[in-house]
C-alpha cells in the first residue's frame, strides 16, 4: 500500500502538473512580464516598444500558444533559409511549416529585432519616429509581416487598449500614474525624470561606432538608452564627469584609437580647433596625441601648426 506520505507528495505533483499545464497567462500578466525585454530590444534597435510588445502579445497568445510555451518562439517567425538555430514543424498557412526555436523568450525577442534590422524590406520603418506605432503596425503589414488583411489594425487595438505607447517613452506600467500626474500638474516636482525616447542611430565614424548627439541629451541618457555606463562615454569620449555634449556631437561609443588612419598622417590646425577637437575628429585619444606630439597635458596648439596623427614628432 502507498503511503500517507507517498499519497501526499503524489498527489501534490499531479496537482502542480495540471496547475502548470493549465495556468494561462492573461494580456496583462504577459505585458507585465516582458514589458522591460521591449523596452531593452527598443534602446538597441529603434523598434519601438510598443509594436514589439504588441506583436509578441498576439503571436504567441499572451504567451500561451503551442509555439512559445515549447519553443521559445513569440513572434511566429520562420526559419527562412539564413537561420542556422534549432527548428520546430507546426501547421501555418501550409502544413509543417519550418519555425525557429530559441533557447529563452530573450533570444526570440533579440531575433524578432535582428529579423527586422537586417531584412531590407523592413529597412524603410526605421526611417520613422520611433513613437509612430500606427504607421509602423501599416508597415508591418505592408511589408508582408504577417497575411491578415487587418493585421495593422488589431495591432493598433492592442497598443491603444493596453496603453502600449508609454513603452515607447521607456515607462513601465508602475509608472504611467506618475507620468499623468506631471501632464496635468507639469509644476509638480517628480524624482522621476522621464526623456521622451528618441532613438540614437549607431553609425560609424573613422571605423568607430558612435552616435550624434541631440537637443538636451546628456552623457546618462546616451548611456542608459544604449545600456552602457556613463563613465564608460565621458572615458570614450576624453570628457570630465558633468561634461554636456552639445548638438550634432560625435559621441563615440567604443574606446578610440591611438592613431588616426594611414591616409591622415598629419593635421593643419584650423581657427578655433583644440586638441580635443582634433583627437574627435580623427577618433584618436587625447593623451597619447599629446604626447606623439611632444605637448603639456591642456597645451592648446596654433593655427597653422601642423599635428602629427600616427608618428611621434622629432
Amino acid at each position: 500500500m502507498i503511503s500517507d506520505m507517498k499519497r501526499y507528495i503524489l498527489f501534490t505533483l499531479t496537482f502542480l502538473l495540471y496547475f502548470s499545464v493549465s495556468a494561462q497567462f492573461s494580456r496583462k500578466d504577459y505585458i507585465q512580464r516582458y514589458q522591460l525585454l521591449a523596452i531593452e530590444e527598443m534602446n538597441r534597435s529603434g523598434i519601438p516598444a510598443s509594436i514589439k510588445m504588441a506583436q509578441a502579445c498576439l503571436e504567441s497568445g499572451n504567451g500561451n500558444s503551442e509555439l512559445s510555451l515549447k519553443s521559445n518562439n513569440h513572434f511566429g517567425i520562420k526559419c527562412k533559409t539564413t537561420w542556422r538555430g534549432k527548428k520546430v514543424y507546426y501547421d501555418d498557412d501550409e502544413k509543417d511549416e519550418c519555425f525557429r526555436k530559441y533557447r529563452t523568450v530573450e533570444d526570440s525577442y533579440k531575433d524578432h529585432t535582428d529579423f527586422l534590422m537586417n531584412n531590407p524590406r523592413y529597412a524603410f520603418l526605421f526611417d520613422l519616429d520611433p513613437d509612430d506605432y500606427k504607421n509602423w503596425a501599416k508597415g508591418l503589414k505592408k511589408a508582408g509581416y504577417a497575411t491578415a488583411p487587418n493585421y495593422h489594425n488589431v495591432i493598433i487595438k492592442i497598443i491603444e487598449d493596453y496603453q502600449l505607447y508609454r513603452l515607447d517613452h521607456k515607462m513601465n506600467i508602475n509608472e504611467m500614474v506618475a507620468f499623468e500626474g506631471r501632464k496635468l500638474n507639469p509644476n509638480v516636482s517628480n524624482s522621476m525624470t522621464i526623456n521622451p525616447f528618441q532613438s540614437h542611430k549607431i553609425k560609424r565614424f573613422n571605423g568607430l561606432k558612435a552616435v550624434v548627439a541631440r537637443k538636451g541629451d546628456t552623457f546618462e541618457v546616451i548611456a542608459q538608452e544604449l545600456d552602457m555606463k556613463d563613465w564608460e562615454l565621458y572615458k570614450f569620449n576624453d570628457h570630465q564627469q558633468g561634461y554636456v555634449p552639445q548638438p550634432g556631437e560625435i559621441i563615440y561609443i567604443q574606446r578610440k584609437r591611438r592613431r588616426a588612419a594611414k591616409k591622415h598622417p598629419t593635421h593643419v590646425v584650423q581657427a578655433g580647433e583644440t586638441m580635443h577637437y582634433i583627437s574627435q575628429m580623427y577618433g584618436i585619444r587625447l593623451r597619447p596625441l599629446y604626447r606623439r606630439n611632444r605637448m603639456e597635458w591642456g597645451e592648446q596648439p596654433a593655427v597653422s601648426e601642423v599635428i602629427n596623427l600616427r608618428k611621434r614628432r622629432r
